[in-house]
């Protein structure tokens, strides 16, 4: 199993996350789902998020046909730190 661990921080945690979540269909067609959310307990606008990958090509097709504009709209302050894992 491949999965993909995200790491960044936002400027508000509460608006990230609606964003986030109204992004599910798109991650889902991605072939990405959602295994765990977990947010910093010195930072709470820190966030991790662990995605279980069914298809490594597409998942990183669809990172790279991101628009900009949706990260600087959720709020996200820094450049994700993003794995892929096994």
């Amino acid at each position: 199993m491949t999965y993909m661990l995200v790491r960044h921080k936002v400027a508000d945690f509460a608006r990230w996350k609606q964003i986030f979540d109204s992004h599910k269909e798109a991650q889902e067609k991605a072939g990405l789902k959602l295994k765990h959310l977990w947010r910093n307990l010195d930072d709470s606008n820190e966030v991790f998020f662990l995605f279980e990958v069914e298809d490594l090509k597409r998942a990183q097709a669809f990172l790279s046909s991101q628009d900009p504009k949706v990260k600087d709209e959720a709020g996200v302050r820094d450049e994700p730190d993003l794995y892929f894992l096994s």
